[in-house]
């Protein structure tokens, strides 16, 4: 398809109806009007632009996004009014230099093309103050960027890269940048000092930690999750005044600095599927937050049911603990406890105040006999046994039928479930990830309170039959979940096969959910 010639010389034929002397009022008399500015010529077949775009010297934006096209013409470097440029969503596989030579341009869009390099003159666009290259093929930015000193938002979103020049830095006015979705491994640490620099995305990539912010004062949102982050420490957080958003979810961070108290202005604190067992009571100090996202984390402290009442009630009962439980910055609860025989520890407090029954991370073949005598008279709700070496369910669990709900299992080496397991009747929360298992017993139909079970990264074959009879409740969702696929989660109701899930999804990442 191409574009009517009569378009690239509206500027310069004479109208039929003129040539015919036709009379036209004022207003009717469009060929005595300005010179056209902005021609847009989106969500066509176009396949190539002419050369003839030259006679358009007065345009002001030009929007050509979601084409065919596979180049542009070199004399777009004429159009030395142009401000924007859309070429989007086409398959250009390099940009001419000639478009360069646009001085005056603002805000360039070449996101989703075929690009895998980008030509070295970039610097000359002196007042670009928008730039998005996201969803193309580039390995490397660059340097010339540093002179781009005027840009305020840049897209390199979904690429290849596997790292950032130091002179990037540069960019005084920048306040957003996105990187998410490449193979970055580490940032400049120059990157700290643009101080004008207000969002950040580095998610969706190889970071194993996250770089210092002593100059980025202005920094309000820092988004980093989906990488391999291991360490948050308080060198990470101590500059940043500012943030408000803070994400880090699905990493590998064990712990929480009592340093997140500095940032006293963060409204939403993200740290979903982490590896983190305990929160600082001065958690609940933060004045503004509003959201904080938990869940997937092995905590040992806090009651699931107290994590399942919202973030309020969380900082409640985190301010609480300080009060109950020492000075603000103490992370671990005063504990009673009995050595046991085996050098393991049983921590009484949790058991009488938080109902909690912890045994884990002690690399164990079996649950000490001591660990269930320390529970006596006390209800329990909540089992933790995870990250041990346990091949089999322990069979003195059946005391706890009558109180417990939430069972964490998940990191051992069960290949399979005994009928211990099937008659805690109580049982709300079931976490048998990381094991050995290829299939689910038939009396797991007697857990009939069920919510949510977690099977992720097992030996199953075929999602468990056993999840379809299960009557917990006529609206109970099953879906699956995988760290290297979708990454979303996808309901079906129990009337659907989930076939489906299985085959979108690895079959080893199912959880069933009420």
């Amino acid at each position: 398809m191409l574009v009517p010639p009569y378009v690239w010389r509206i500027n310069l034929d004479t109208p039929e109806e003129a040539r015919h002397n036709l009379s036209f009022g004022a207003a009717d008399r469009w060929w005595e009007q300005t010179d056209l500015t902005k021609l847009i010529l989106a969500s066509n077949k176009l396949q190539s632009l002419s050369e003839d775009v030259q006679l358009l010297p007065a345009l002001t934006v030009l929007d050509v996004h979601d084409n065919q096209l596979t180049s542009l013409p070199s004399a777009l470097g004429q159009l030395e009014n142009l401000q924007k440029l859309d070429v989007s969503h086409n398959k250009l596989r390099s940009v001419p230099g000639e478009v360069m030579q646009l001085s005056r341009l603002k805000s360039l869009l070449l996101h989703h093309n075929e690009l895998s390099h980008l030509p070295d003159g970039f610097g000359q666009l002196v007042n670009l103050e928008e730039l998005d290259l996201s969803n193309n093929h580039l390995t490397d930015i660059p340097t010339s960027f540093a002179l781009l000193i005027n840009l305020v938002r840049l897209n390199l979103a979904c690429n290849q890269l596997r790292s950032l020049p130091a002179d990037i830095s540069a960019m005084k006015s920048l306040r957003q940048l996105d990187c998410s979705k490449n193979y970055l491994e580490t940032v400049p640490s120059k990157l700290a000092t643009m101080a004008s620099l207000e969002q950040l995305y580095l998610r969706k990539n190889k970071l194993h930690s996250l770089p210092e912010f002593p100059s980025c004062k202005l920094l309000k949102e820092l988004h980093a999750g989906e990488n391999q982050i291991e360490i948050l420490n308080a060198e990470n957080l101590k500059h940043l005044n500012s943030l408000s958003v803070l994400e880090l979810r699905d990493n590998k961070i064990k712990s929480v600095p009592d340093e997140i108290t500095l940032l006293q202005k963060l409204e939403r604190l993200d740290l979903a599927n982490n590896d983190i067992s305990r929160l600082p009571y001065t958690l609940g100090n933060l004045p503004q937050l509003k959201f904080l996202a938990l869940e997937g984390n092995p905590l040992r402290t806090i009651r699931r049911d107290l994590l399942q009442k919202g973030t309020q009630e969380l900082l409640k009962y985190l301010r609480s603990k300080i009060q109950d439980d020492g000075p603000p910055g103490s992370e671990e609860p005063p504990v009673t406890a009995m050595t046991l025989p085996s050098e393991a520890r049983v921590n009484v407090h949790a058991i009488t105040s938080l109902k909690l029954l912890e045994y884990s991370e002690k690399q164990a073949a079996a649950i000490p006999g001591e660990v269930f005598d320390a529970v006596g008279s006390h209800p329990v709700t909540t089992v933790n046994f995870s990250k041990n070496q346990l091949s089999e369910i322990p069979p003195r669990i059946v005391e706890l039928k009558d109180s417990v709900c939430d069972v964490n299992l998940g990191f051992n080496k069960l290949s399979s479930l005994s009928s211990e397991l099937c008659v805690l009747h109580k049982l709300t929360h079931l976490d048998i990830r990381n094991n050995f298992l290829t299939s689910l017993p038939e009396e797991m139909e007697a857990l009939t309170r069920l919510q949510l079970i977690n099977l992720s990264f097992n030996r199953f074959k075929a999602f468990p039959s056993v999840l379809y009879r299960m009557s917990c409740s006529a609206t109970t969702r099953w879906a699956a979940w995988t760290r290297g696929g979708c990454r979303r989660w996808r309901g079906w109701r129990r009337s659907t096969c989930a076939t489906t899930t299985c085959s979108r999804c690895h079959p080893s990442w199912a959880t069933a959910r009420a």
